[in-house]
């Protein structure tokens, strides 16, 4: 993995996860928080070594620990027998980390899981973090606070595409392009709701100035995510992986995630809307 890559992914197992658990409304998930850290740490350690056994070691720590959230989406979904849009975000969100898990075991081990290059999985780590965890819970928060027919259907089509590009690495690179315009759409739909809705109302400075640039930035790193799924499609030309790296995983790391957990948080401390 490159050392930005490395950089971004220490931000989700570090911060955005542990900080993203925080803003859901469950009793279950009050022990993965405490100790979510004693295994997104050597996750993080593993990043920096050689691919060797103890690279996959540190590794596994983190993908047994990322089995927490989604063993709690599971409880969660059996107590509901028809999840609402926004509860379909929030168990998509707690789901997410464990591929982001899996596909780390797999590339710190040298392994092309499901016959992806270890560069493929070295890029979903931070995929299944950013898009699969954080949009899709901020997704989920959205639509508890906008409401309407456009909040549900951001709330269902951000981890619908997510699903859609994964399921298009299998597929073929037009299937993967329709899951990109889908997870934009959904992108596009929370940043305009977050602008228009969530940022006005008596917010303060602050939380407003976080909402607004997490809103802004969406507008254009996604459509960055648009013009590498349509160059790997059509064949036009299209930016580098190391390009998108340091354009459309950096902003949506800084600028929409870490920007939206934060402002949530500040929301939540408010009483304002749990998932």
């Amino acid at each position: 993995m490159s050392v930005l890559v490395n950089l971004i992914v220490m931000l989700g197992m570090l911060f955005v996860v542990p900080a993203g658990l925080r803003l859901i409304d469950a009793e279950g998930l009050a022990p993965i928080r405490r100790t979510w850290l004693l295994f997104a740490a050597p996750g993080a350690v593993a990043l920096w070594l050689p691919r060797s056994p103890a690279a996959v070691a540190l590794a596994s720590v983190y993908a047994i620990g990322t089995l927490l959230p989604a063993a709690a989406a599971v409880r969660r979904l059996s107590c509901t027998r028809s999840p609402s849009a926004a509860e379909a975000a929030v168990l998509a969100a707690l789901a997410a980390p464990s591929v982001a898990g899996a596909a780390l075991v797999a590339e710190r081990s040298g392994h092309e899981l499901f016959g992806f290059s270890l560069e493929i999985l070295a890029l979903t780590v931070p995929h299944f973090h950013y898009a699969g965890f954080a949009a899709a819970l901020v997704a989920g928060l959205v639509c508890r606070t906008a409401e309407g027919p456009a909040a549900r259907f951001a709330a269902l089509s951000v981890p619908l595409g997510t699903l859609l590009v994964l399921a298009g690495y299998f597929i073929d690179d037009w299937a993967e392009l329709a899951g990109a315009l889908v997870l934009t759409a959904g992108m596009w739909t929370v940043a305009l709701l977050t602008w228009r809705d969530i940022r006005t109302g008596g917010r303060d400075r602050v939380t407003r100035a976080l909402l607004a640039v997490s809103a802004a930035v969406l507008a254009a790193t996604m459509l960055l995510a648009l013009s590498w799924a349509a160059g790997e499609a059509t064949g036009l030309p299209r930016p580098s992986l190391t390009w998108m790296a340091a354009t459309h995983g950096l902003g949506n790391a800084l600028g929409f995630a870490l920007c939206s957990i934060l402002a949530w948080r500040r929301l939540k401390e408010t009483k304002e809307t749990p998932a």
